[in-house]
């Protein structure tokens, strides 16, 4: 009889899917809590993903024209009041800054002192103060497009936070652009998701559907919101990156205004899009097991870990000089347009250094011994099969084929988690299948259930509500590849023309 399958995380994905989130984060050292409330300290092994992500989407970006600025972290209150229906949408969630020292209170505390003029809003989102550098920097056709992109921290006071997911404070990059005609702002807003679907799908390797948000789901003062959605392994949905088509509304908020090539004045057409460490979150849960983390070679803080062993004290001189020719050798090659990145863990811990590194997630482990050296070979084990999976290889084979065996580990995730998405995406035509497939078996603590439903909506924000507000599950987005065919809208049967994405989501 074969022995159990031994596990490092716990509880498992089945037993509890949001505290396995958790452990992983913690068993991977890639973030922890911040003594700050809804904030999170991310680590080197977390932020040298981080840095991974800026770095290939800001290549993107850049490709399209887009160059990169800072703008406040401060914004005045006013600047918020100008577009009603942004400052309504973000209100709830605004940290305000009301005075600009701190002096001796009664008590020997610090207390605020020096109340400020005019109240400051710390950043949630920039729509509004860029705009009020647009205004400045626009005056004719001219000047048009200008495209710009942030990388920066924004704050929203969230009251229910996760690591990555959702906290008080995260970095994101946001893109804000200014165009002479509506055609080329929604042309914009069609192209930055293009860039987040390329950058998801072939680096982070998450299949996503490209949809149009609902009017209800909509970014506050956007005409149109275009997003990304990807599926987690509990079924919910993920939205990964989001590009926004602003109209006229925020261009006659901040006065951004030009003159045409008619020598008429008109307002700028604006588009913002972005996306934030959320992403890491995507990443864990779209392809992490009950061992941890698993890196998409791509994007991974690095690609492979070299575990020399010493059977005696004698040993350790000469397969450490093995182990770092290797190292250098490695070091020369390069995978997905940077260089390839190793680590050398020598450290005395036994078995524990082989599963620390199987919790990071690094793509590749390679253990090298006296016999291995002898033999000029290594023994080689990979992230996306069994832990107790590894081959022989001789040395110069390894070093030869590891492009290549990387490129296998970042498709066959891709094909994993596609194949996950298909098996739990189903096309729902009837109301009680709906509210039962949405309808946890344990209420106290939900199991994994739901998926992705392709069912038909009739357009009422009603029908929309309800759904929420009975299962909260909600439209995640309209496909933009959605084929129009009659059918019965799921919640009061009147008539539909097209299916929409539902789901449960983060």
């Amino acid at each position: 009889m074969s022995k159990p399958q031994k596990n490092a995380i716990s509880p498992s994905r089945d037993e509890d899917y949001p505290e396995w989130y958790q452990a992983v984060i913690k068993a991977s050292d890639m973030a922890e809590r911040a003594p700050v409330r809804g904030c999170m300290v991310i680590k080197p092994w977390g932020y040298a993903l981080w840095e991974n992500i800026v770095a290939r989407m800001d290549r993107l970006f850049k490709a399209t024209g887009v160059k990169n600025a800072y703008f406040p972290l401060f914004i005045p209150v006013s600047f918020l009041e100008k577009e009603a229906e942004h400052v309504d949408g973000f209100a709830k969630e605004c940290a305000v800054v009301t005075h600009h020292r701190l002096e001796q209170g009664p008590g020997g505390g610090l207390v605020p002192g020096g109340p400020l003029t005019e109240p400051l809003v710390v950043r949630p989102t920039s729509e509004t103060i860029i705009g009020d550098s647009f205004s400045k920097w626009v005056s004719s056709y001219r000047d048009l497009p200008l495209l710009i992109n942030q990388w920066a921290n924004v704050v929203r006071w969230e009251m229910r936070t996760r690591i990555f997911l959702r906290t008080s404070e995260f970095l994101w990059q946001e893109g804000h652009t200014a165009h002479a005609t509506d055609t080329e702002a929604i042309e914009r807003t069609r192209m930055m998701l293009k860039v987040y679907t390329r950058m998801v799908q072939d680096d982070l390797a998450m299949p996503v559907i490209e949809g149009s948000k609902t009017a209800a789901e909509r970014f506050p003062g956007a005409v149109d919101t275009l997003c990304i959605e990807a599926m987690m392994q509990d079924r919910k949905a993920l939205q990964a990156g989001t590009s926004h088509f602003l109209g006229q509304n925020f261009a006659r908020a901040s006065n951004i205004r030009f003159q045409t090539e008619k020598e008429t004045e008109d307002f700028a057409w604006t588009t913002s899009w972005g996306t934030s460490t959320r992403m890491i979150g995507g990443l864990i849960m779209t392809h992490g097991d009950d061992d941890g983390v698993i890196m998409p070679p791509r994007v991974a803080p690095a690609h492979v870990v070299l575990l020399p062993i010493f059977r005696t004290p004698d040993d350790r001189q000469n397969v450490m000089d093995y182990v770092n020719r290797l190292a250098a050798t490695l070091r020369e090659l390069v995978y997905a347009g940077r260089d390839l990145v190793v680590e050398v863990d020598e450290r005395d811990i036994g078995g524990a250094r082989g599963w620390d590194w199987i919790k990071k997630g690094i793509p590749v482990r390679v253990e090298i011994g006296p016999r291995d050296m002898a033999e000029d070979s290594v023994f080689v084990g990979r992230r996306d099969q069994s832990h107790r999976d590894k081959t022989a290889m001789k040395r110069e084979a390894f070093v030869a084929q590891l492009p290549a065996i990387l490129d296998d580990i970042q498709g066959r995730l891709f094909e994993r988690a596609c194949r996950f998405r298909e098996e739990h995406t189903r096309r729902v035509d009837d109301r009680n299948d709906f509210y039962n497939w949405f309808t946890p078996k344990n209420l106290e603590k939900p199991e994994i259930h739901g998926g992705f439903a392709m069912s038909h909506w009739c357009g009422e924000d009603a029908c929309e509500a309800k759904i929420k507000a009975d299962l909260n599950v909600t439209i995640r987005c309209i496909p933009l590849t959605a084929k129009k065919e009659p059918g019965a809208c799921i919640c009061c049967g009147k008539p539909s023309q097209e299916r929409v994405v539902f789901a449960k989501a983060y």
